[in-house]
């Protein structure tokens, strides 16, 4: 059944490549804090090396994941199979945040395509791979990514999102504040 890892293998690697989804787990270090699990789409996970990982992360409703890994660094990645055959793939590790103005922006986000509303890059040290069964996920058939948010980033414009991070993605739920935060305190 579940099977640990060294790396991401390459058998891995194809794995990830074709999954249309992935979940994101962080936690706070208070044990009355909110975990936090995040699905993700469109064409914005990497893999930078067997132990190493990225995805480009879009402006949403809160920004749990990275005021997380500020405080404490731990991420679980997850890929299922919602189609044939089962598996789940968890990847454990160390993740930052990376921010516009960082030095390793320019390189990280020529590994994406651009996406409207882009807001940071996660970046993971991977020091756990292991693999499960996956045996009662259930089917789905694969249609299309929606464009939905990306529409309506489009429509904000970029001092919209700009406001809409200063509105709700300063500060998680549990009140730790996220990079987005400092950033802006700086200026």
């Amino acid at each position: 059944m579940a099977k640990v890892f060294e790396s991401i293998t390459e058998e891995l690697q194809k794995f990830i490549a074709n999954q249309q989804m992935f979940f994101v787990g962080t936690a706070p270090l208070s044990p009355t804090g909110h975990v936090n699990i995040s699905p993700k789409g469109l064409d914005s996970f990497r893999i930078l090396s067997p132990h190493r990982v990225a995805y480009l992360d879009v402006t949403g409703s809160g920004n749990e994941t990275s005021a997380h890994l500020l405080e404490n660094g731990r991420i679980t990645f997850m890929f299922c199979a919602f189609q044939e055959p089962p598996s789940i793939l968890r990847l454990y590790g160390q993740g930052k945040t990376i921010l516009p103005n960082a030095a390793e922006w320019d390189y990280l986000y020529s590994l994406f395509p651009p996406i409207n509303g882009t807001r940071q890059i996660i970046v993971a040290d991977i020091d756990r791979v292991q693999t499960s069964c996956g045996f009662a996920v259930p089917l789905y058939e694969y249609q299309r990514q929606r464009d939905t948010l990306v529409n309506w980033a489009i429509k904000k414009g970029e001092q919209g999102i700009k406001e809409y991070h200063q509105q709700k993605n300063f500060v998680s739920i549990d009140g730790l504040l996220t990079p987005l935060s400092q950033v802006h305190n700086q200026r």
